[in-house]
């Protein structure tokens, strides 16, 4: 597929905002693992070529096993996934397939049983934010395959 529009050169505006929400989710305690593996997750629901290949390197680089990875699909039948990521993991799916019946009370529960209200506000904020970018990319067909994770030390330092 062609490419149809970069957003980097066409509107730096509109980039500018995304990339203040991912500055923001940085600075927001948030384990950066485990904000990849969500956004790896919203990727896969959503079909993004793009987003798929940026947090799968990301989250290699940043030490997760092909394991994990694999299984992320099918996270319920695996036992690769603690309790506070299967929390982010629902809590992520129910976001992003809102018109599957908006999010269910149990799915908070659990996310707010493992999440403070600014954590799940944050991790919220994040799964926003991944939808925005798989939208963007989608739409625009974004060429998947460039992007180079940064180094393992900058990911540790980062979490």
């Amino acid at each position: 597929m062609e490419p149809r529009i970069n957003i980097t050169t066409v509107n730096p505006g509109a980039l500018k905002a995304m990339l203040g929400l991912e500055s923001y989710l940085r600075q927001s305690g948030l384990d950066t693992k485990l904000l990849d593996l969500v956004k790896l997750r919203v990727s896969q629901i959503n079909g993004c070529a793009y987003c798929l290949d940026m947090h799968w390197k990301d989250l290699r680089a940043a030490g997760e096993t092909e394991q994990r990875l694999y299984g992320l699909n099918a996270w319920r039948e695996s036992p690769y996934y603690n309790e506070r990521e299967r929390a982010a993991l629902a809590w992520a799916e129910a976001v992003t397939l809102v018109a599957d019946g908006h999010v269910p009370d149990d799915v908070f529960e659990k996310a707010h049983r493992h999440f403070n209200d600014d954590e799940l506000a944050s991790l919220t904020l994040g799964i926003v934010a991944i939808n925005g970018w798989n939208r963007l990319s989608i739409a625009f067909r974004t060429t998947p395959g460039t992007h180079q994770p940064a180094a393992k030390e900058e990911h540790r330092a980062a979490a």
